[in-house]
């Protein structure tokens, strides 16, 4: 029985309610149109302010080329294929049932048949020119493709071909296979409701018409297949069937680069019998060859490359493995700018004489005492001062030159927060335009504190400081992203800029006078901008007026995304002063997924450590195998300029990227000598090479196959082990160096043990910038690494007396800081400070361990005389921490003697060993009284722990009154 299709509903509809109909969906589109038209023009506003025009022409000019150009190759062969398949129906159909059914379905469709033709080939337009514009990027390289200058070790073939042209030739080839296989069904679809195509009808199951059209698309889709196996060869310089390394493994050269070849050779000879159809007038030959494609492509494409490396390489896998895993080696340690690293080994020394230690010049003064990770709070505590200011959770390590001598920094700017505003403060007003920017720059030397254990600050407050800051306003940074409304209307909006001025002569407010913003200075501004934000206030504020300016997209991170979408940023970007300007200091990275035979890392993963998060952003979910530090970026804090810098002269992607963004890059050559001073091995691209380094210092490979002497990065040991440890940026002096360098380094240990096998620094100084060292640790030798020696800290019963007594008094916690692993005297020195946290963090003492012994004391200087001998410490900082060093006097040592330097008589001395002797007695009390829950011992050791420390406090006190002043010698003694 025939089957009806279903009938058309009908719905009555007033005239009115058409009408109204007709308003809404209008004032929809309109809606919806102004939406997007806003989003663009503020989008092109911002390029416009920030000199950037060109890269948004030349990025939305090409994507429009290749939405018109795919769009139009796509509606032209399935629109064209639809066209010929209806005018090929034929003349005269049998009656049959199903040729009755099909007729119900043409009668609805005949009349509309112009018009669906015209959906289906504006869909076709529309899917596939949207498909094909976010492949900008690929269209780009390949357009103007810059040798690399090396070849692949299979096909000989520049690696510019992989890079550059090979993505592009890949997705053009697929956007065909889909269309084409599109316009098949489409054609197919129409020949079935027109007849060409009985199923269910005796005799001849194609139309001559239809046959010869089916098969010549069959032809090309198959033809099509054919050019998919041959690019696929070229995929497999990308395979991962090796272990432990990426590229064209022994099966893939032998057995799956054959098979691809005869694939491809196998689907040619297919489609030339779909093509022969048209002569033979049958189905049956082209079907054939198909089965015959499809078979093959199991057999040879499948099972014969399993085979192969089941039977013939895995027994002997070391061997056959050999030649491609040297490939992988060179490839890579190429791609990540590894080829140049230079191995030194150490000889790890257990001990050193004062003088080695004294002789180290170039690292003893330098050594780091201040974490920027714990004094960030320190610094918001102390610099806050209004509560809509905030700091990095993790503050940055710069250098300056102060005076002649060039020192490590703590730095920090005093950023305005957003997320610190009251519930009363947060308003519109508030929010946009009074509270708009932050002050001030704050810096403190890494290597000092005060005698409370504070940072000793060069730069502080909202006044001046050692370091010149001319405009210390900060506009542009990493705490705010909110929009703000800048200029004033006839004195009306002035904007809040600081607390009161040092003659107390009230709050100042500022108005902004930079370049930096988008003027919203007529009505269609205004209203552009109250849509883009869904705000009326643009339009209803009265301050907004002709000189008024919006500044949106304010971090760094984000500005130099925007105007180069071709470079990734790295997670931490610092400030720097420049010429007396705030300047945000970003490295910028040019990125590859198609280096041929180079390993393959996560971008997000790689560099991820115990600190990510804290004041550090994680990079995209990447997968890369090419990187370079090609750029080096500024965003200046108050007017948002954005420069970018060449810094890799030699790196063909960014070269180009230079091709298709003319003018975006400044030259190297014009880079400001100040600003040069200032840079530093980036962070990010350090983490990933030193995780490649793990593996790829290995050299012979057959130990790179059975993973013989790979190494890991340390865990973090203060972190619980939750996480890589983070590099530390610090100035010292390695083997074979004259002086000191500010550098970038990492100790690495074993795989499978926590011993240290080998130190990574990277230098920063513009002399030497990018040279790459590896100390490595003699192999028999097992030197204490990062957590061993944390461990050692943790359980060594002195250090726990002091802080378990810490822990009794007001603070609230002690928390430890970094801890750095420094080259010293031919072995490894551990320094960590130790702070003592009640209202904020300071720091209390520094432990120190050198070739398994370990000690501490309140300054770096005491602590190396303890360690190695009188003058050990000499070339040491000069610390101050009085309040670290009364405390420090007051505790025994392992023998019970005290602490301190002696004096007084001996009833004073007695005093202080019985008080000293109690203070133990009830810690060891309070201790094991809380080991069994036993509360009211608790309480009773408590007080005891108190009297005890009150009359130690005392004993020591009357024993300093008794001593008399030392009188210096003639050596300084």
């Amino acid at each position: 029985m025939a089957v009806r299709p279903p009938a058309a509903a009908s719905f009555g509809m007033s005239k009115r309610a058409r009408v109204l109909m007709i308003i809404g969906v209008a004032l929809a589109v309109l809606i919806l149109a102004a939406s997007l038209v806003a989003q663009l023009l503020v989008r092109y506003w911002w390029y416009q302010e920030t000199g950037y025009t060109e890269v948004f022409w030349t990025t939305w000019r090409t994507r429009a080329v290749l939405f018109l150009v795919f769009g139009a190759v796509a509606a032209l062969v399935i629109g064209l294929n639809a066209y010929l398949a209806y005018r090929l129906r034929p003349a005269f159909r049998p009656l049959t049932a199903e040729q009755q059914n099909l007729e119900q379905y043409r009668r609805v469709i005949e009349p509309r048949s112009r018009l669906l033709l015209i959906v289906t080939t504006l869909a076709a337009f529309l899917f596939g020119g949207y498909a094909a514009q976010s492949q900008w990027r690929s269209y780009l390289t390949w357009a103007n493709s810059t040798d690399f200058g090396r070849t692949d070790p299979q096909f000989g073939l520049d690696v510019s071909f992989y890079t550059f042209e090979l993505p592009f030739l890949r997705f053009s080839l697929t956007y065909l296979f889909a269309v084409v296989g599109f316009a098949i069904v489409i054609a197919a679809a129409i020949h079935y409701l027109y007849g060409g195509i009985r199923l269910n009808s005796p005799g001849q199951r194609f139309a001559t018409a239809t046959l010869a059209h089916l098969a010549v698309l069959l032809g090309v889709f198959v033809l099509l297949k054919a050019l998919g196996y041959w690019f696929d060869r070229y995929d497999l310089m990308f395979s991962t069937r090796g272990k432990n390394f990426y590229g064209a493994a022994a099966a893939d050269v032998n057995a799956m680069l054959p098979a691809k070849t005869i694939l491809a050779i196998v689907a040619i000879i297919c489609a030339l019998a779909f093509f022969a159809t048209l002569l033979m007038k049958n189905f049956a030959i082209p079907a054939m060859a198909l089965a015959l494609m499809i078979v093959a492509s199991l057999a040879i494409g499948t099972a014969y490359p399993a085979i192969y490396n089941r039977f013939v390489v895995t027994p002997n896998a070391n061997v056959k493995e050999a030649e491609y895993i040297e490939r992988a080696m060179d490839a890579t340690l190429a791609a990540y700018g590894l080829d140049e690293v230079d191995y030194q080994a150490y000889p790890a020394k257990s001990t050193a004489e004062p003088g080695e230690i004294r002789a180290d010049a170039g690292t003893i003064p330098h050594l780091r005492l201040l974490d920027p990770n714990v004094i960030s709070e320190v610094v918001q505590q102390n610099e806050q001062v209004v509560r809509v200011y905030s700091f990095a959770d993790r503050l940055d390590i710069d250098r300056y030159t102060i005076d002649g001598e060039s020192k490590d920094y703590v730095v920090a700017v005093r950023e305005l927060d957003p997320s610190r505003f009251s519930e009363a403060q947060r308003n519109w007003i508030n929010m946009h335009t009074y509270y708009t920017h932050g002050y001030g720059f704050i810096a403190a030397p890494a290597n000092e504190v005060d005698e409370k254990g504070m940072p000793n600050f060069v730069n502080s407050g909202f006044e001046g400081g050692e370091i010149e800051v001319k405009q210390p306003r900060i506009y542009f940074g990493e705490l705010n992203n909110e929009y703000s409304i800048v200029g004033t209307e006839d004195g009306k909006h002035r904007e809040y800029d600081r607390p009161e001025d040092s003659e107390g002569q009230g709050e100042r407010r500022t108005t902004y006078d930079g370049e930096g913003g988008v003027p919203v200075d007529n009505l269609f501004r205004k209203a552009v901008f109250a849509i883009r934000y869904a705000e009326g206030n643009f339009l209803l504020n009265s301050s907004i007026g002709s000189n008024s300016k919006i500044i949106y997209d304010r971090t760094p991170r984000e500005r130099v995304e925007a105007v180069a979408p071709f470079l990734t940023a790295d997670g931490d970007p610092y400030p720097a002063v420049i010429d007396g300007r705030i300047t945000w200091i970003i490295d910028a990275y040019t990125t590859s997924d198609g280096y041929p035979y180079a390993a393959q890392m996560s971008l997000r993963d790689t560099t991820a450590d115990a600190q990510t998060g804290t004041g550090t952003a994680a990079l995209p979910d990447e997968t890369v195998n090419y990187v370079r530090n090609s750029v080096k970026a500024t965003v200046d804090a108050y007017d948002g300029t954005v420069t970018l810098y060449e810094w890799d002269e030699n790196d063909p992607v960014l070269k180009t990227w230079q091709s298709a963004y003319p003018g975006a890059i400044t030259p190297k050559s014009e880079i400001p000598e100040g600003l040069a001073d200032h840079f530093r091995y980036p962070e990010d691209l350090f983490k990933i090479q030193r995780q490649l380094l793990t593996q790829y210092h290995v050299s012979d490979p057959s130990k790179f196959y059975g993973e013989d002497g790979f190494w890991k990065v340390a865990a973090d040991p203060t972190g619980g082990g939750a996480g890589d440890q983070p590099p530390f940026y610090v100035r010292s002096q390695l083997p074979g160096q004259d002086v000191s360098t500010f550098k970038i380094t990492s100790p690495l240990t074993a795989n499978n043990k926590d011993n240290i096998t080998a130190y990574m620094a990277a230098e920063s100084d513009p002399e030497n910038y990018g040279k790459i060292t590896v100390l490595t640790m003699p192999p028999a030798q097992n030197t204490f690494g990062p957590r061993q020696v944390q461990n050692q800290f943790t359980n060594d019963e002195e250090i726990k007396t002091k802080l378990n007594w810490l822990r009794q008094g007001n603070a609230d916690s002690v928390d430890f800081g970094n801890l750095l692993t420094v080259p010293i005297a031919g072995g490894l020195l551990y320094v960590e400070p130790v702070y003592v946290r009640s209202t904020y963090p300071t720091l209390q003492f520094v432990l120190l361990q050198y070739g398994g012994q370990l000690t501490w004391a309140p300054t770096i200087k005491e602590g190396l005389d303890k360690l190695f001998g009188p003058g050990a410490g000499d070339n040491a900082a000069n610390t101050a921490n009085e309040d670290a060093a009364d405390i420090n006097e007051s505790t025994t040592d392992p023998n019970g003697t005290t602490g301190g330097s002696g004096g007084g008589d001996a009833s004073t001395q007695q005093k202080i060993n019985d008080a000293n002797t109690a203070l133990q007695a009830a810690i060891s009390a309070y201790e094991a009284a809380a080991q069994s829950g036993d509360y009211a011992t608790m309480g009773q050791a408590q007080q005891q722990i108190i009297d005890a420390s009150k009359a130690l406090d005392a004993a020591v006190k009357e024993q300093q009154a008794a001593t008399p002043s030392a009188e210096p010698t003639d050596d300084g003694g």
